[in-house]
């Protein structure tokens, strides 16, 4: 008869190795054929394997069925199993059965949550989008912490509506882009029959928008420019930005290849520009000479070298750059000090701070100080690569490129005036003189 011991750690912790290539069952008092088996091998890691003797369903004879290792497995969960299988066998129920099924069931759960439903959308579609990336990693900022893991199908309009009011009470505009990366995600689950309807679908937009109209002023360009100074490869992209008038995007992965310096243009192939249009940009002799200061690391214009992502230094390509973020807010501080030290300098007061302002800004700022040099809107929309609409996006066709260039070099000129603190007034006055 089996010797059957009250089951304690304190009792499990005192086992001794069974004799050399043999294997014993002790006996647990608690519950009917648990028991421990302890094998020659048994050390402090690992004393047995709680294990439940049993017919299974199927079997013709009693087995011994393996649960756990202790300690790893507690004495509690042991017991607590070894309970559960004999009442799936007094069921007919095979315990080995009904954990494999359970574990398909959580694998076609992880499989419909919005986490795995998402991944798939973002391969199918955000993958062919040029906004795919901003897009995927919003939703992932912003939304997987609260919805990654819930079944696709369970998610409700109150849920959706209650993330989005938190995203807001930090990140208002953030809330919005969220809200309407949601819709399409939805609207694209519901055509792929993943739900029955979409939860983001009444939902409004939770903050409002004011069209951003952030011109920057003399003083401010001033400060920046001197700041630019001191960032290195990003500040020699930011005044880019700002000569030329051209997009983040678009000046971050500017290669040399697209550069004739001796047109002195920038040639954008279609695939390079947000409006998938291709685009020539004349390059003033400012913009020249912030080229002229780039040093040739690889393909790209602003780069900071070589990748460190390969495995072996031979495999490291070279990058554009990337952490804009970071370097926007190092301007800042700069910008704040210099503009304090300039105004010293001219015997002003000086600032307590800069107005708050974005990268997107040195674009509006180029575009509205063409205006006020007296360039004609349709001129500054062909520098902008904007879309004209209506009649006069079918029919003119025309490139103006002689145009373009005369008001980007004018710009240069009286930015180069502005950023040395003399009298650019004048330069308005005569170009609006000269637009007559």
């Amino acid at each position: 008869m089996a010797i059957k011991r009250d089951f304690t750690d304190r009792y499990l912790r005192s086992l001794k190795p069974a004799a050399s290539g043999k294997r014993v069952v002790v006996y647990d008092a608690q519950v009917p054929n648990f028991g421990i088996r302890v094998s020659d091998h048994c050390n402090d890691e690992n004393k047995g394997a709680f294990v439940l003797i049993a017919r299974y369903p199927g079997s013709a004879n009693p087995a011994p069925r393996r649960i756990g290792d202790y300690p790893a497995m507690t004495l509690a969960k042991a017991r607590a199993i070894a309970r559960e299988w004999r009442e799936d066998i007094r069921q007919g129920i095979d315990p080995k059965v009904k954990e494999a099924e359970r574990r398909l069931e959580l694998e076609r759960m992880r499989a419909d949550t919005f986490r795995a439903a998402f991944e798939t959308y973002a391969e199918e579609k955000l993958s062919k989008l040029r906004t795919g990336g901003a897009v995927a990693a919003a939703i992932k900022t912003h939304a997987f912490p609260k919805l990654a893991n819930r079944p696709l199908k369970e998610i409700k309009r109150r849920e959706v509506l209650s993330m989005l009011k938190e995203i807001a009470k930090k990140h208002p505009i953030a809330a919005n882009r969220v809200s309407a990366y949601l819709k399409t995600f939805f609207v694209w689950a519901l055509d792929e029959e993943l739900i029955d309807d979409s939860p983001a679908a009444s939902i409004k937009r939770l903050s409002k928008e004011n069209e951003r109209d952030r011109v920057l002023k003399d003083w401010e360009i001033r400060a920046i420019w001197r700041a630019c100074g001191e960032l290195g490869v990003f500040g020699r992209a930011f005044r880019f930005m700002l000569v030329t008038g051209q997009r983040r995007t678009e000046v971050g992965k500017m290669t040399w290849r697209e550069i004739d310096r001796k047109q002195a243009l920038w040639a954008l192939e279609k695939e390079r520009t947000k409006a998938s249009r291709a685009h020539l940009v004349p390059l003033s002799p400012l913009a020249l000479s912030i080229l002229d200061d780039c040093p040739k690391m690889g393909d790209y214009v602003f780069s900071t070298g070589r990748s460190g992502r390969g495995k072996l230094a031979k495999d490291a390509k070279p990058v554009p750059i990337s952490g804009w973020g970071k370097a926007k807010e190092s301007l800042d501080d700069l910008a704040l000090a210099k503009a304090q030290a300039i105004a010293v300098e001219r015997g002003e007061d000086a600032p307590d701070a800069i107005a708050e302002w974005r990268l997107h800004d040195l674009r509006r700022s180029c575009a509205s100080h063409l205006a006020r040099l007296g360039v004609d809107r349709v001129v500054i929309s062909k520098v902008l690569n904007h879309a004209e609409p209506g009649v006069t996006r079918i029919y003119d066709r025309f490139d103006r490129l002689g145009e373009k260039r005369a008001a980007l070099d004018r710009w240069g000129v009286h930015l180069q005036a502005t950023i040395d603190g003399t009298d650019g007034g004048n330069v308005v006055q005569l170009a609006a003189r000269g637009q007559r």
